[in-house]
């Protein structure tokens, strides 16, 4: 190339900026490339095992172990006509009070058992099912007033309140340990009364306002009428606190739609008609507790007597007054 040729191509170069800067890979900080494959990677997430009580913990296996408590022979023949039949395939006959009552006397007579005035029980089966399929009857407690008094073996120290002196003469005569006004309310706060010495709390509702100041020594037994402890008649609210039937019913913790009150309506000395006024009202004061649904709340009733382990099965339709079922539209328009 000539010297006039270079010096015309090196007159016209021009400088020409760089367009591409060279990347050099230079280290990565310790663990970063650790902590960008943790992010990339799913989780796994283990589920803890849920907390079941010890009730509920092979509630299958014990149920099919154990016979169920609900008792039931629908599936069984009616009762036979005649005398000689197979018990196992039939069901059971409901006798009147009088028979059940008067099958104990025979085997607690001296030549027996020898234990004339033993005391005559009630075993209720109940169907603790609810309006709905998953709701239960809560168990419940209560204190029937039966119109004859035995001695039931039970300690119950009563305190009752009231501001009137006539109200808290009639809660003494009926039975009452200690009963009182304002004065007694101060000396329960000042300790010189403990309510722990009595089981049952009555009270008028005269004196409501005063008694709010030992709601919280009191709870859960502070006079309300749902529990029959807050009444204008204390007399006779005490009298059937000291005298009555008291019951329990109570739900099995694994068959919860089955419930069973056991309790005591008087001995087998006792007059026939007496025993049966207290069976009377016991049955009518347990229906009172019905759901609001369809069918029976009591399965069956049997009256026991210990030491005897027979059950007679009575009908206690006859003690109770069933609900009316609603009247069907059909049937009244077709009338």
């Amino acid at each position: 190339m000539s010297f006039l040729a270079s010096r015309f191509l090196t007159s016209n170069l021009r400088y020409i900026e760089p367009t591409h800067i060279q990347i050099r890979n230079y280290a990565a900080r310790k663990g970063t490339r650790e902590r960008k494959a943790k992010k990339t990677v799913k989780k796994e997430v283990i589920e803890t095992p849920k907390f079941i009580p010890h009730n509920q913990r092979d509630k299958e296996k014990l149920l099919a172990l154990r016979p169920k408590l609900k008792y039931d022979d629908s599936w069984k023949h009616l009762p036979p006509s005649d005398d000689v039949y197979q018990v196992k395939f039939y069901q059971r006959l409901a006798m009147s009070f009088e028979g059940a009552v008067t099958n104990h006397r025979e085997t607690h007579h001296p030549d027996m058992y020898n234990e004339p005035g033993a005391c005559l029980g009630v075993r209720i089966e109940l169907n603790m099912q609810g309006e709905k399929a998953t709701r239960f009857v809560e168990d419940f407690t209560r204190i029937v007033s039966i119109p004859f008094k035995f001695d039931h073996g039970e300690e119950r120290s009563i305190i009752a309140f009231a501001k009137t002196p006539p109200a808290l003469k009639e809660a003494l005569d009926a039975g009452a340990q200690l009963a009182g006004g304002v004065d007694l309310i101060k000396q329960i706060q000042n300790g010189a009364v403990s309510l722990q010495n009595f089981k049952y709390i009555i009270a008028h509702p005269d004196i409501l306002p005063e008694l709010v100041a030992l709601r919280g020594l009191m709870k859960r037994r502070f006079p309300n009428p749902k529990m029959g402890t807050l009444d204008v008649d204390l007399g006779g609210v005490v009298s059937r606190f000291v005298n009555g039937i008291s019951y329990t019913a109570k739900k099995d913790e694994h068959e919860k739609d089955f419930g069973l009150i056991e309790t005591v309506i008087g001995t087998l000395d006792m007059d026939l008609r007496h025993l049966e006024g207290n069976f009377g009202a016991l049955v009518k004061d347990v229906y009172t507790m019905r759901p609001k649904r369809q069918g029976d709340f009591i399965s069956r009733c049997l009256i026991v007597s210990p030491p005897s382990r027979e059950m007679f099965k009575v009908d206690y339709r006859g003690y109770v007054e069933e609900p009316q079922e609603p009247e069907d539209i059909g049937e009244r328009v077709a009338l």
